[in-house]
């Protein structure tokens, strides 16, 4: 049984009834929830609870509300609190999937924390939202999510009668590197007061869209460089097309101490791109010559048994 805990702004009233209610629906559905509703009483020591149901549950449903945003954000309260443990969470254990946005109330970018804008999100809003939402859900908690058909052996025969010019992709384009910051396309920060409201999102365009294994070479290399000053900011970077985005910076930090980091992120996502790609390459021409002498010695065999 999958253990799960909800972390949400105590707004109102009505708000802490909508996630009493999910829970008590997830619970109802196979699901271990903790919920400070049901396992806080007076007494209790408050950070206490929110360290220990962090790092023990198995999951952690994050509830975003565009006041969830500014709590968050500004680093207040008790969501300010568990939004430094979850980083902090995220950032040495590795285990993203573990922080599952839920989209409560209001667009996107107004209710996500700065942290959380470039992860796939889970749409519940209004009281009676979508089902296939709430199903997708509980299908990722419960581990039950679709998975890949296995992957067969290549049929490379069939596929050199049919095609004989069929060479398998084992390049890519040239490196990528950072052309300039799109300036038209810069956000505009909030400044209303709160902490982190100076903030904004920056885009910087790319010579060409990266590949899946560039993105996730750049992003892990962005989230642990080799070398970085106590001004680099994990978890802030996201690719968008031909575009790789930090969210959560200013253009004086990326003078300061953001431009040297991309550029060496960039360079790493290309070198380990290249170095992967050669690989796959040395394995199916590896493949490809073992299939031959395969065939080859077939061939001899056959000629030598005799039936006359």
């Amino acid at each position: 049984m999958p253990k799960t805990f909800v972390s949400y702004s105590w707004e109102n009233e009505k708000h802490k009834k909508w996630v009493r209610e999910l829970a008590e629906r997830l619970r109802n559905d196979g699901v271990d929830v903790t919920l400070d509703q049901w396992h806080l009483a007076p007494g209790d020591q408050l950070t206490e609870f929110m360290e220990r149901s962090i790092r023990e549950n198995d999951f952690v449903l994050i509830i975003c509300t565009p006041r969830y945003k500014v709590k968050s954000d500004g680093r207040t309260g008790g969501v300010g609190y568990e939004g430094d443990i979850i980083t902090s969470e995220a950032f040495t254990q590795r285990n993203q999937r573990k922080f599952i946005p839920i989209l409560c109330e209001g667009e996107w970018p107004q209710a996500a924390p700065t942290w959380l804008l470039g992860k796939i999100y889970v749409d519940l809003r209004g009281v009676t939202y979508s089902e296939d939402s709430y199903n997708d859900l509980l299908a990722t908690i419960h581990d039950l999510r679709p998975t890949a058909p296995p992957v067969g052996r290549v049929p490379v025969k069939k596929l050199q009668v049919q095609n004989p010019s069929y060479k398998p992709v084992t390049s890519c384009n040239d490196d990528i590197k950072i052309e300039g910051i799109i300036v038209d396309e810069v956000t505009v920060p909030p400044m209303d007061g709160t902490r982190g409201s100076a903030l904004y999102a920056i885009p910087f365009k790319i010579s060409r869209r990266p590949s899946n294994l560039w993105e996730n070479a750049f992003i892990e290399t962005w989230n642990r460089p080799p070398s970085f000053t106590l001004m680099h900011r994990p978890g802030i970077a996201r690719i968008q097309g031909d575009r790789i985005i930090l969210d959560g910076t200013t253009i004086e930090e990326v003078e300061r101490y953001h431009r040297d980091t991309l550029k060496l992120a960039v360079e790493k996502a290309n070198e380990i791109e290249k170095k992967i790609l050669q690989e796959h390459k040395m394995k199916e021409e590896q493949e490809k010559l073992r299939i031959q002498k395969h065939e080859e010695e077939l061939r001899s065999a056959a000629n030598r048994i005799k039936f006359d």
